[in-house]
């Protein structure tokens, strides 16, 4: 795990499981995806399909980067709980204006630099609906952004393997 990923201790009344945390930094790219590759490392470990796996890595990394292009900084929090995987993403940033319009693939809003480095396509928030089970937004302008993120990790008996 890396030095930015402090596990937390485990929380008696929350039931067994993995409950990790990353701070992110607005602008900083050098531990970007540190969140989502620890991910992947748990779930693999525990045995989650692979393709469930490539589901909740992809909707942390999407999470990730967007909290390093808009905010100041902001969070990365995950917990597994038995069949549930919950990750939660907290930003201090300039909010969503309108969340409809941001979950339209290709709308962004990513400023010039963060496109200079391939960043800011407008396909995280799309990307993130597309592979999370759950999606919830909170977001106010000028305050920042939540979004929580809820995957199933036991595939259903006729689940379709991507």
């Amino acid at each position: 795990m890396s030095s930015k990923g402090k596990k937390e201790g485990m929380d008696p009344d929350a039931g067994s499981g993995q409950d990790v945390y990353f701070p992110l930094n607005g602008g900083d790219f050098s531990d970007a995806g540190a969140g989502s590759k620890s991910l992947r490392s748990e779930l693999a470990a525990l045995g989650v399909p692979a393709w469930i796996i490539r589901r909740a890595a992809i909707c942390a990394f999407e999470a990730e980067i967007n909290v390093i292009i808009h905010a100041v900084a902001g969070s990365l929090h995950y917990l597994i709980e038995g069949e549930t995987l919950t990750i939660t993403v907290t930003d201090m940033g300039p909010g969503i204006e309108d969340i409809g319009l941001a979950m339209k693939e290709g709308y962004t809003t990513a400023p010039d630099w963060a496109k200079e480095y391939g960043w800011g396509s407008g396909m995280g928030l799309p990307n993130i609906k597309k592979n999370a089970g759950t999606l919830s937004i909170d977001s106010v302008p000028g305050e920042g952004t939540t979004i929580e993120i809820i995957i199933n990790l036991a595939p259903p008996l006729n689940a379709r393997q991507e």
